[in-house]
């Protein structure tokens, strides 16, 4: 039933939430042991950049994957990524999640990487 419900307020969203080349997409998606991270380009369908805490190299540096401190270097890591390919600015996706916990870790990751919302 919550999966149901999530998925009700990502599509309430999504609706108002369109990613561009100017200003793309970043959406969040989390379960409880993992969290993933990418940057869409709504206007061509395409996934610009993507991070998650089930790659090696992540899995390898950090044995613990679920918790607020992955969460905010996956946000560190995504940025990093989005520059490399000239990325600014983003919208930020909450995929229905509340902004709170490790989504929030994420956002702030981000945006001290570098990522303007």
């Amino acid at each position: 039933m919550k999966t149901v419900e999530r998925a009700r307020r990502h599509e309430r969203i999504a609706k108002s939430l369109r990613g561009n080349s100017d200003c793309p997409r970043l959406v969040v998606f989390r379960t409880k042991k993992h969290i993933y991270a990418q940057i869409i380009d709504d206007s061509v369908g395409k996934v610009l950049v993507t991070a998650t805490t089930v790659s090696k190299g992540f899995k390898e540096k950090n044995p613990k994957t679920g918790n607020k401190d992955a969460a905010e270097k996956i946000g560190k890591m995504i940025a990093e990524l989005a520059k490399a390919k000239g990325i600014k600015k983003i919208c930020f996706d909450r995929a229905g999640y509340k902004f709170h916990g490790r989504i929030k870790s994420l956002s702030d990751g981000a945006r001290k990487g570098g990522l303007e919302f």
